[in-house]
């Protein structure tokens, strides 16, 4: 029996979390890598754990109350944690798991030094690296020190940081379990840590190492700045030597204690340059044994290194597959489809499979591999100018990619030509028949889809999708529909460049195209007053919708006075807008159809801060507006020399704009409107495999791409587990910041805006919609949790069409994610709120309810004092 308690470290490996815990785990699998030296040691296994744990019937009751706690209610956490770690602490340790510990100790030397650490089983994992969480004793000497010490470490499972991570993390208290690992004491010259990737830029080629003299506790705990090395290709790139004043030393009775370093070491480099090179290759060793970056803690003890950590760093953002060994540049998908969310598995590959260029995948989101194009000359500037019209971060961390020596290989001559950048609008007339015979062409497409779909099952369904799939893509690339949004494209930027260069004002075309004809997403906005308008008047409709929570809320409504009327025009905005959401790119996330509960804050807040007729006003009183513009534009241009010519031109390009500005919007409600019936179809299917027992339940099947769905269709058999682990991956991607630009080295390239022109301290973006505003600062990042007053400025990390009917309520708008041809930027100007979209970490560098300035001509925003 007593085996089951005491393992050695040389018997256990990374398989064994559940028995000897994440750190126990990974350094059993360390002293097996051959040349990787780690101090000898074993393990008191978990069994030990629940058997002190089962000797407190108390703790039962006390694990129920925390669990119940808010993970804000840091009093509560703290009191109740304290008594649990008393508890523990005070549990008596049977003899016979004594004794093995005890033998353990003698086998290794019963009077040695050791290192007592704890090692939770969710500690160190791919998707939760818990760091610091749980406590390590140094310097324990002989078995009563060392038994007392394990109870210390079984009992720093409750220490208050480690209970508030694991509810913050939704992690049940009663699901982990403490190992700890008792290891041979070093006394090293020098320690510290080695990254195996850059941990700030996430490059896998660049290995940093920070070191300092002693112990490595004063490098952990912030006593010394280390020395820092960077090494790239086996060579030491960079270093930066710190004045290192303190180490932290062994004492020989046991514990630690503080020195002061002698004033001529102070400078000293803690390794020499041929000492960080052996070091990273010894880590670039570990890593490829585990297969990912780590974060190692190493030793330098009489000119050799021993490991005494080695865990996965879990910041990186992965880098999409490619299965060669050249250098790629991958554009984030997320951020031109204002999307920057993990997506699920069915929802990515349904996107790339109706997408118009081949995607990769990487940390549950969507990439373009740019490579050729940036190669080619042909092809560059090409690509380099749209990127830079939609989003000048994107341009400018592709330029910084560029500038590095030889990472894109120069192709001669031609390559594949990047999107068409000008001229591909020449041929189409301005005329508005144009867009009417667009809209109706993708309307009977999707009438063709809906009435062909119905009769399709199983297998016959998913090959019947496939043809669907090639019409999709045949409707998006239709010729006449890329002219006519080029078209509006190209005017919007003729009319701000020109109108600058010869009035010298800044962004004329915001205003010009205000309340710009068949723009379906603005119409989405405005149609929703009309619903408010409905029920506005029904007092008991508005006191119902305020309590409601259940989806069914729709066929609650005809009960009331006004009920029905309400619900009609609840049910005709549904009709027309339902298959929208909010991140609808991802077929999986739930449409206002399905959840129309995610539309009554919205709903009333219309109700509460408009008067009736609200759309109707809106609408006219921007149409007014940029007619206004247009004639005080052209009465300007005409006096200038040479006026009558460029007040032709002017005018031309006006009527261009309003023209097409608007179909701008309408191929993206086009793809939402043919995802919802692919999904209906899909949702029924998987209604069938649950009747059948293949899978648990519907939603499973988000976690498989649509041909492992396919297969599972006409096989009738599911993988549970790949379903729960694609569930648990999925939940680790939020934790991840896609970057904008991304290379196969693995290197997140941010970009700057590299701009002179605005006030000290003030928050840069991209001017998209003009006009300065000020007012009280809204931060939103749920719809569903919008509460907004007339005059307040919408702050988020990127808004799609879904959020439009937000728009009507606000005086301005502030995103982390944009462009200036992106949706928020769109409807942003017809609805003349100034905007300032692509505001790094806006979100959190700007409280809710913080006074700020937005300047939509200039593109910054200032907090207010």
């Amino acid at each position: 029996m007593t085996e089951r308690y005491v393992l050695d470290l040389q018997e256990v490996d990374e398989t064994q979390v559940a028995v000897v815990g994440g750190k126990g785990a990974h350094l059993g699998g360390l002293s097996r890598i051959e040349g990787i030296r780690v101090p000898a040691g074993f393990c008191v296994t978990t069994d030990a754990f629940r058997r002190v744990m089962a000797q407190a019937p108390s703790l039962d009751d006390r694990l129920d109350q925390l669990s119940r706690l808010n993970p804000d209610d840091r009093e509560a956490i703290r009191t109740l944690s304290a008594q649990i770690r008393r508890t523990i602490e005070g549990i008596a340790i049977a003899d016979d798991l004594t004794g093995a510990i005890t033998r353990a100790l003698a086998r290794l030397g019963e009077q040695a030094a050791y290192a007592v650490r704890s090692s939770a089983t969710a500690e160190d994992l791919p998707t939760a690296s818990f760091a610091g969480q749980q406590d390590t004793y140094l310097n324990v000497v002989g078995p009563t020190a060392i038994l007392q010490h394990v109870s210390r470490c079984w009992a720093s499972l409750f220490t208050e940081r480690a209970v508030t991570y694991r509810q913050r993390n939704g992690i049940d208290h009663r699901t982990v379990h403490m190992a700890v690992v008792v290891q041979r004491m070093v006394f090293p010259h020098a320690s510290g840590i080695l990254f195996t990737a850059d941990p700030v830029t996430g490059n896998r080629k660049v290995a940093t190492v920070d070191a300092g003299f002693g112990l490595g506790e004063a490098l952990v705990s912030g006593l010394v700045n280390p020395d820092v090395f960077t090494v790239r290709h086996g060579e030491v790139v960079a270093k930066a030597i710190a004045a290192k004043q303190r180490a932290v030393h062994a004492l020989p009775t046991g514990g630690t204690q503080e020195v002061a370093i002698d004033s001529r070491r102070q400078e000293q480099p803690a390794l020499t340059d041929a000492q960080v090179v052996r070091l990273v290759q010894l880590g670039r060793r570990i890593e490829a044994h585990f297969g990912r970056p780590q974060d190692i803690e190493w030793c330098l003890v009489d000119d050799g290194f021993q490991i005494v950590q080695s865990r996965p760093v879990t910041t990186l953002f992965p880098i999409p597959e490619t299965g060669d060994q050249e250098n790629h540049v991958y554009v984030s998908v997320g951020h031109q489809q204002m999307m920057t969310d993990p997506m699920k598995p069915l929802g990515l590959s349904m996107w790339q499979l109706t997408a118009m260029v081949p995607m990769h995948t990487a940390g549950g989101r969507l990439f373009v591999d740019v490579t050729r194009r940036l190669a080619s000359p042909a092809s560059r500037a090409g690509l380099l100018d749209v990127m830079g019209r939609g989003d000048p971060l994107v341009r400018d961390a592709l330029e910084t990619v560029l500038d590095r020596d030889d990472f894109v290989p120069s192709l001669p001559g031609a390559g594949p030509g990047g999107p068409p950048t000008g001229g591909a609008s020449a041929t189409i007339e301005t005329d508005p028949a144009i867009v009417t015979e667009l809209i109706e062409r993708s309307q009977v497409s999707i009438a063709a889809l809906e009435r062909d779909i119905r009769t399709k099952t199983g297998p016959a369904l998913f090959d019947f999708l496939l043809e669907a799939f090639e019409e999709h893509k045949r409707v998006l690339s239709d010729p006449l529909s890329m002219q006519a949004i080029m078209a509006g494209m190209e005017a919007t930027w003729w009319l701000n460049d020109t109108l600058q260069e010869w009035l010298g004002e800044k962004n004329a075309a915001d205003t010009l195209t205000l309340s710009a004809p068949d723009n379906v997403t603005s119409e989405m906005g405005l149609a929703l007053l009309d619903v408010a308008d409905v029920i506005r008047p029904h007092s008991e409709v508005v006191a119902f919708l305020q309590g409601v929570e259940d989806e069914g809320y729709l066929d609650e409504l005809a009960k009331l006075a006004g009920g029905t009327e309400a619900r009609d025009a609840v049910e005709a905005y549904l009709d027309r807008f339902g298959v929208r959401c909010v991140g609808e790119i991802d077929i999986t996330r739930p449409r206002w159809r399905e959840r129309p509960t995610t539309l009554v804050p919205v709903l009333l807040d219309n109700v509460r801060n408009f008067e009736p007729g609200a759309a109707e006003r809106r609408f006219e009183q921007g149409r007014q507006k940029a007619q206004r513009k247009e004639q005080d534009v052209l009465s300007r241009l005409r006096a200038l020399p040479d006026g009558d010519r460029k007040a032709g031109e002017a005018k031309r390009m006006i009527d261009r704009v309003r023209t097409f500005i608007g179909y701008r919007e309408y191929p993206k409600y086009g793809i939402v409107s043919r995802y919802f019936v692919y999904k209906q179809a899909l949702l029924e299917e998987a209604e069938r495999l649950v009747q059948a027992g293949v899978l648990p339940e519907k939603e499973d099947i988000f976690y498989l791409t649509f041909q492992e769905l396919h297969d599972v269709v006409r096989s009738h058999q599911a993988d549970d587990r790949l379903i729960q682990q694609r569930k648990d991956a999925f939940r680790s991607y939020h934790a991840l910041t896609p970057p904008r630009v991304l290379t196969s080295d693995g290197e997140a390239v941010t970009g700057a805006y590299r701009r002179e022109d605005v006030p000290a301290g003030a928050l840069i973006g991209l001017p998209v919609s003009a006009g300065t505003i000020e007012g009280r600062a809204r931060v939103i990042l749920d719809i569903a949790e919008a509460d907004l007053e007339a005059g307040d400025i919408l702050v988020t990390t990127f808004t799609d069409p879904s959020w439009s009917p937000l728009f009507v309520a606000v005086a301005g708008l502030v995103t982390e994610v944009g462009g200036l041809m992106t949706h928020g930027a769109v409807i942003a100007r017809e609805y003349g709120l100034p905007a300032v979209v692509g505001v790094e970490r806006a979100t959190r560098l700007i409280r809710d309810g913080q006074r700020i300035r937005v300047h939509g001509t200039d593109g910054y925003v200032e907090i207010l004092p």
